[in-house]
């Protein structure tokens, strides 16, 4: 088996077409890719015991993003690893030990959905399918460059065009399958056919003479429903919302995908260069900061451009990242209240798909045109048009809310697909930024270890976007709480408007359930809920683009010497 999966087994042979290791590449991408499909998960985990809505019991929506944060920090820490083991074992092994790892994360996160166990979750998809997600994205890269040292940035664009487009694919799949594994709960009635008894902020109705917990649908919880359902009240801890089952199947589907994929890997013969290819001369190469030389793994860390280059992609990634995590949640919230008729769970579903093609699509056309701009170009212009759009999305947001128009709508949609096409094509083009500034003999290594940036980024996007989220809902609620009539809230919760905080904690007070007893004309604050992250990760773009333009080549000194 050693054997079978060392590096000398996969040496191709003279002749051998170096397009036919693109595709390897691309199908290990597009299975870990699916990462980027997280949020499709959200909705449903948040009431996976209520499963209509959201029982006392259930995680909140940062209990559930931190398993996608949990995730791409693994992702970074094991590509720091993986970066110089791969170099010492070749990519066929390292993809096989990630597929397993993807595969059987999925499986043991699936199994802590069933028995509504968080931690296992953490530990399923979280640590060991980070760590498949890791291992599995850096076993392409440096291998696609070497195979197109004519073409860095599109071989890149080419490995890491399919981590984009995971969600493309994957978003379709678990919608269909969360569909089909969907169970309803049991109903009781319509609320004013059932008694409620309302105890330490908890709804309960009489089942067979015994208390048993209840969620209440009212008319504004319709469009969050998996499937579609009466209003009324509904059994807690009955039915099932799909989403384990879900784990389990695409678990196994992973699997043997990616090892397929592995098992196709080829690297070149040492000394091996494409056909007529000519090396850029000294002039053309100092005009586009590409090196001739090259640059230890652990040398490289002693120079300033590694640390510049880890901030400008971690700050990139944490702009994106933290909307990427919630992409599904924020339509719905920003367009699903005031465009109610265009914006239901099935567009939330195809905006988390269209994500993916454009993240997709914009990891191979940044990463071109970067050949021809250079990378540090490439990366101004990303920041530059990044600040612009960031800042656009609070101005959709209060738009639609004053006037819903479906304009607002599109100026929405067209700037968070043009934020993901920078997104991605950061992805893509880091590792021939790499690549030119310590040159390629160890810009796989070097490429694991500036991953960590993806790490770090994997937390703060997260806990930005979440924090900043439930500050403003906190604020709305008491906004919206102060407004509302006494004695009307406690008709519609049953208990007085003094307990609010219990009420919220439970999950019984909500921003749609007091929009329903709010006096007539009250504008519902739930567009508005991002707009204070939207600035933050506008101002880390600025940074980040200070940061790039102070970018100068390695110093000599560092250089790999030739008795070396």
């Amino acid at each position: 088996m050693a054997g079978l999966l060392s590096k000398e087994r996969i040496v191709a042979r003279p002749g051998f077409n170096r397009w036919l290791v693109p595709p390897a590449s691309v199908a290990i991408h597009l299975c870990i890719g699916s990462v980027y499909a997280w949020s499709i998960y959200n909705p449903a985990l948040v009431k996976a015991l209520g499963v209509v809505t959201s029982a006392a019991g259930d995680w909140s929506i940062r209990d559930v993003v931190w398993v996608f944060t949990v995730a791409i920090v693994f992702l970074g820490l094991s590509a720091a690893f993986a970066g110089k083991w791969l170099e010492e074992v070749g990519p066929r092994k390292v993809g096989v030990v990630a597929a397993l790892c993807w595969g059987g994360g999925y499986l043991v996160g699936g199994l802590g959905i069933l028995l509504h166990r968080l931690w296992l979750v953490y530990l399923g998809y979280g640590v060991i399918g980070g760590c498949g997600l890791g291992l599995g994205y850096v076993s392409p890269v440096s291998t696609l460059i070497r195979w197109f040292p004519d073409r860095r940035g599109m071989a890149t664009g080419m490995a890491i065009m399919g981590f984009g487009g995971g969600a493309m694919i994957g978003a379709p799949l678990k919608e269909f399958l969360i569909r089909h594994f969907y169970r309803a709960p049991e109903y009781l009635g319509p609320v004013d056919a059932v008694h409620l008894v309302t105890q330490g902020g908890k709804r309960f109705a009489e089942v067979a003479g015994t208390l048993r917990e209840v969620v209440v649908v009212g008319a504004r919880d319709l469009a969050g429903m998996i499937q579609p359902g009466p209003e009324g009240v509904y059994l807690v801890g009955t039915g099932s919302v799909g989403v384990a089952e879900t784990f389990f199947a695409l678990g196994l589907l992973y699997a043997v995908v990616m090892l397929a994929a592995a098992f196709s890997y080829r690297i070149p013969p040492p000394g091996w260069k494409p056909e007529g290819w000519i090396p850029l001369d000294h002039d053309q190469a100092a005009r586009k900061m590409i090196t001739r030389e090259h640059v230890h793994i652990d040398q490289a860390l002693k120079t300033p451009q590694f640390y510049q280059l880890w901030l400008i992609l971690c700050l990139n990634v944490t702009a994106g990242i933290g909307v990427l995590g919630v992409a599904k949640t924020m339509m719905t919230e920003i367009f699903g209240t005031t465009l109610p008729h265009v914006v239901d769970g099935a567009f939330a579903a195809t905006y988390v798909m269209m994500i993916s093609v454009f993240n997709m699509t914009g990891r191979f056309f940044w990463a071109s045109v970067s050949d021809y701009l250079g990378r540090k170009r490439t990366f101004a212009l990303f920041f530059v048009l990044g600040i612009v759009l960031y800042l656009s999305i609070p101005w959709c947001a209060r738009g639609v809310s004053a006037n819903p128009s479906v304009v607002w709508l599109v100026y929405f949609y067209a700037a968070t697909m043009l934020i993901f096409t920078m997104y991605g094509g950061g992805f893509s083009t880091i590792p021939a930024y790499l690549a030119d500034v310590f040159g390629t003999k160890f810009v796989g290594g070097i490429h694991g270890r500036i991953l960590t940036a993806w790490s770090t980024a994997g937390v703060l996007g997260p806990l930005a976007i979440t924090s900043f989220r439930e500050r403003s809902l906190h604020r709305a609620i008491e906004a919206l709480a102060a407004k509302v009539d006494p004695e009307a809230f406690r008709r519609a919760f049953g208990a007085g408007i003094d307990q609010l905080d219990l009420l919220v904690r439970q999950k019984t007070v909500t921003v749609a359930k007091l929009m329903e007893i709010a006096p007539a004309g009250t504008p519902d604050p739930t567009s508005g809920l991002y707009n204070t992250t939207m600035f933050l990760m506008a101002g880390l773009l600025a940074v980040a683009f200070v940061v790039n333009a102070l970018m100068r080549p390695v110093d000599p000194r560092h250089h790999l010497r030739e008795e070396d």
